[in-house]
């Protein structure tokens, strides 16, 4: 009977993968992955803009948010040596962690800042932080982008978009950019609001420059009027 005891005891104690702890300097390889020790460390719970991926602002102008969300976690980390508390390991041999620099979440900041969306499919973790950023429009959510895990899929079925034109209209609907904005047949540059005379019937159709907003000033100061019905 003590013997069955101490096995399994030994058992419980002989599994260190998953409270495996990675302290070190770290290099930032994307606003998500970070290289500690030698080893690739995938941040759990958050997904950032691809290296590669195109945003826009709220003027609808491109910029590289995936280098920029890279940037702001290189910056964020600055020299401060990283721990982080490995949680699991994805299909690709990285471990899956949340890493802290000086006693801050790195996960956490990320998204609570802008710079990456909370990765639901995996974790609620960081869903209030997400919630933090959208509401003070902070980094992506200063204007219209297509969800990480929506980019990395077009990618791979090689729906490559000019990098003039916004992927993130169909993606705009579903992170709540439900503002339509239209061109009439005047060239006039008219939005409108959900509830509106002629929200339901208005079609966006992005090659002829139109495209979704997030708020009604985000709109006004790109050039558009609201519609006056």
């Amino acid at each position: 009977m003590r013997l069955a005891t101490f096995t399994v005891a030994f058992l419980i104690l002989a599994s260190p993968a998953a409270a495996e702890s990675i302290a070190g300097t770290a290099s930032v390889i994307d606003g998500d992955t970070l290289e500690v020790q030698g080893k690739r460390i995938r941040l759990h719970g958050i997904d950032a803009p691809e290296s590669a991926q195109l945003c826009q602002d709220a003027a609808g102008k491109d910029w590289r948010c995936g280098q920029r969300a890279a940037n702001a976690l290189s910056d964020r980390i600055a020299r401060r040596p990283v721990t982080c508390e490995v949680k699991d390991t994805d299909r690709y041999a990285r471990s899956v962690a949340a890493c802290s620099a000086g006693g801050e979440s790195l996960n956490a900041w990320m998204v609570a800042n802008g710079w990456a969306m909370a990765y639901r499919q995996y974790s609620k973790d960081y869903v209030d932080a997400e919630a933090t950023a959208r509401a003070a429009r902070a980094g992506i959510w200063a204007g219209t982008f297509q969800q990480p895990w929506d980019w990395r899929k077009d990618k791979r079925e090689g729906k490559q978009q000019p990098a003039n034109q916004s992927a993130a209209a169909p993606a705009a609907t579903a992170v709540g950019c439900k503002i339509k904005g239209n061109i009439s047949a005047k060239g006039e540059h008219i939005y409108h609001v959900p509830g509106g005379r002629f929200y339901e019937q208005t079609q966006i159709n992005e090659r002829d420059g139109e495209r979704w907003f997030c708020s009604e000033q985000d709109a006004a100061t790109a050039g558009w009027r609201k519609s006056a019905q």
